[in-house]
């Protein structure tokens, strides 16, 4: 007889002869390093931008409901209202994380008779809050202008364009002052996924909209609290009576516990620390980092934090990601379904902890690798 498990285990084959399987690997982090098996490696896969994230927190009594029930501790009207004021937006609504913030605002905004853009390289949080929406879906080409505006041009009740800020896995910015331009032109909402942006671009880590200078051309602002604050959590912010609509409607919110109150004082902390000092680190970091593997030889086409070494083979990558490993450097391979099939990357992502002599000792490894699988 057939066992009943044995579809599980065809799927499983499947995704191991794909070169494309996960598994969990314990890992403590430790500074700028990462320890893994014993072995200590330069962490270049921490999204810890600031280096906030290694401060110690106070322990207090964690809620056990929901906010609109009994878990609506004080200390999450403080957080959201500065949260509020560093978007220039009038309100903000925490959620427990950042995925949840666009599960929680796309799929409420938009409705049946509506048209949702969205930028074919936008993070999986974006793609399944879209799927929920009743709204009719297109997916416009990555940072074009010209295939959003003619899809723009398509009659709808009301339109959203959803865009990151700082691409997750390929670190460029959107275009968001062209962006912001079609939507007044087509009376369109912007929906700005920020997670990537937030606290590191921009003046006083206002994000990538203040960057690009259209703060104010934002609708609704998406972020996390987890990367580069260093806390956890996600939330949203934007006009008051968006908020009081999600409050009121938005199903991950509502039927959903309060994140423990310990983690909220501890948001506020890190909002209120010198961040800026720690900013400062990180951008000098990033430019010593991309002249570096530049001087190599790669082709880095990032401004951000986030370089990716795109090398198209899922094996290949896998390969070049366990040299990298072997030689004392944390960056992991991505894969499908995060990136689309052949294009396989090795993502690395620069910090404020790591030291410009740690980050020198990574180039002879790069430069290695590289010619080792004939990246460069």
């Amino acid at each position: 007889m057939k066992h009943k498990f044995s579809f599980i285990n065809t799927r499983l084959h499947k995704i191991r002869r794909a070169n494309l399987y996960r598994k969990l690997v314990s890992n403590r982090v430790s500074g700028p390093h990462i320890i893994i098996r014993g072995k200590r490696l330069i962490n270049l896969s921490s999204n810890d931008y600031l280096g906030l994230g290694s401060t110690k927190i106070s322990t207090m009594q964690a809620q056990s409901s929901s906010r609109l029930v009994a878990g609506n501790d004080p200390l999450f009207d403080n957080l959201e209202k500065k949260l509020a004021r560093h978007k220039s937006q009038e309100s903000a609504l925490i959620f427990p994380t950042g995925y949840m913030a666009n599960l929680g605002i796309v799929s409420i905004l938009s409705q049946k008779d509506d048209l949702i853009l969205s930028d074919e390289l936008n993070h999986a949080s974006i793609i399944d809050s879209c799927k929920l929406s009743q709204a009719r879906k297109i997916i416009y080409k990555h940072n074009s202008i010209e295939d959003l505006e003619e899809k723009l041009k398509k009659r709808s009740s009301h339109k959203f364009v959803i865009t990151e800020g700082i691409f997750s896995m390929n670190g460029d910015f959107a275009r968001l002052l062209e962006i912001s331009e079609l939507c007044q032109k087509y009376d369109a909402l912007l929906i700005l996924d920020d997670a990537h942006g937030d606290f590191v671009a921009g003046h006083d880590g206002q994000g990538s909209a203040e960057h690009l200078g259209i703060s104010n051309k934002v609708d609704v602002y998406t972020s996390s609290l987890s990367k580069a604050l260093g806390a956890f959590g996600g939330y949203i912010a934007s006009k008051r009576q968006i908020i009081e609509l999600a409050v009121n409607t938005s199903r991950p919110f509502i039927y959903t516990s309060a994140l423990p109150n310990f983690i909220v004082k501890s948001a506020l902390e890190k909002f209120s620390s010198n961040r800026e000092e720690k900013r400062k680190n990180l951008w000098e970091n990033v430019e010593h980092f991309r002249r570096g593997l530049e001087s190599i030889g790669y082709l880095i086409h990032s401004e951000s934090q986030i370089m990716p070494i795109i090398i198209g083979n899922e094996k290949r990558t896998l390969e070049f990601g366990k040299y990298l490993f072997d030689n004392g450097v944390f960056a992991q391979p991505i894969r499908y379904p995060t990136v689309s099939l052949g294009s396989a990357r090795i993502r690395i992502t620069v910090t404020a902890l790591l030291t410009k002599d740690i980050i020198s000792k990574t180039f002879d490894v790069f430069e290695k690798a590289g010619k080792k699988f004939g990246i460069l």
